[in-house]
């Protein structure tokens, strides 16, 4: 059904489901620009089709479903003097599949069994079942590599219980299967030896006998178990103090005054972030709220497009993916630097370029 010339993404029926298969294990399933183009292809069909009841979703090699957009990628293409090129077209291609995945009508299923980064949570949490195992380490860690949560995390982040959504989109917290649980980015806990059988469960499915989704409930329902405790919940207190702050400068002083280990952890990892994407990210969540998923991808995509135009995601990218020195020389460097004139560019309507959906 589906087929790729380097077989990065792979595809099956089983009766009436598409068990689709991420397939870069070495790059931990990170998305290419084939990966998104191939499957937002497909979509379309798939929806029209009555024979396809179902999709399912997963990554190949057991410690990944997909860690991201493939990022490098972007900052190879400087090289030649095409990122700008190279990347607009990558967020274009990977939103309109996000947006595809958001409008879906039918049920679309997500092994969350290891990594789930970035662009992962954009093929995943955008779909109506997604399930966690005790493998899961979910995370949009962005701010770290100069770039913010994109890929429509706006349309989710706002939905997690208090002020959990800022403070995951602002620190790229890692989170497991019961955080991720109550925070609203999955739906179901299965342990990750059952998905097997689950997989074949949901396929052998007789999807006569009612409605897809409540079948895939059902049978999701024979597999799912207790996570344990969400830590999380624990902490809400404290971040719903601390990131119910106005400006990124107070969260920071509210942590600052906060007597706790993860308060001090989260104030060192947000000062080593770039400063620009930590004002963009608090605008972003901020005018996001409401939003339709177009809108909310739209306004990702006039982000994205500028942050082709600045040094910093180029900068965090290499720092951290690549030369892995973990020594970003953020521009500007401090929070106290960054106007808001300068946060304003990065959301100005893009005119004939703006992000639209055949």
């Amino acid at each position: 059904m589906l087929l790729t010339p380097n077989d990065e993404i792979l595809a099956e029926r089983r009766g009436g489901l598409v068990v689709v298969t991420l397939n870069r294990a070495k790059a931990l399933n990170a998305l290419s620009p084939v990966m998104c183009c191939v499957l937002d292809a497909e979509l379309p069909g798939w929806a029209a089709d009555p024979a396809v009841r179902a999709v399912l979703i997963r990554g190949a090699g057991g410690r990944a479903f997909c860690a991201g957009g493939d990022v490098r990628a972007i900052v190879e293409a400087r090289k030649t003097g095409e990122a700008m090129a190279f990347g607009s077209a990558f967020f274009r291609d990977e939103y309109r599949l996000n947006r595809h995945i958001a409008r879906f009508a039918k049920p679309w299923i997500s092994l969350l069994d290891g990594i789930t980064m970035g662009g992962g949570a954009g093929i995943s949490v955008h779909g109506s079942h997604r399930i966690a195992t005790e493998k899961l380490l979910f995370a949009m860690p962005e701010t770290a590599i100069g770039l913010f949560p994109d890929i429509g995390a706006n349309a989710f982040f706002n939905r997690c219980p208090g002020r959990i959504g800022l403070y995951l989109a602002l620190a790229g917290a890692r989170i497991g299967a019961a955080d991720a649980l109550y925070a609203g980015l999955a739906t179901h806990f299965v342990p990750s030896e059952r998905l097997g059988a689950l997989t074949e469960r949901i396929a052998a499915l007789n999807w006569a006998d009612g409605g897809a989704g409540a079948l895939v409930d059902r049978a999701i329902a024979e597999f799912t178990a207790e996570p344990g405790p969400a830590p999380l919940a624990a902490l809400r207190p404290a971040i719903d103090r601390c990131f119910g702050q106005a400006t990124v400068a107070a969260i920071l002083d509210s942590l600052a005054g906060e007597p706790s280990d993860w308060a001090r952890a989260t104030l060192e990892t947000l000062t080593k972030a770039s400063p620009t994407s930590l004002a963009i990210t608090r605008r972003q969540l901020a005018l996001g709220e409401g939003l339709s998923i177009e809108e909310v991808l739209r306004l990702d995509y006039r982000i994205a497009l500028r942050c082709l135009d600045r040094p910093d995601f180029f900068e965090g990218v290499r720092a951290l993916l690549i030369d892995k020195d973990a020594t970003p020389l953020w521009q500007p460097p401090r929070l106290a630097e960054v106007t808001e004139a300068t946060i304003d560019g990065y959301f100005q309507p893009l005119g004939a370029d703006e992000l639209t959906f055949p």
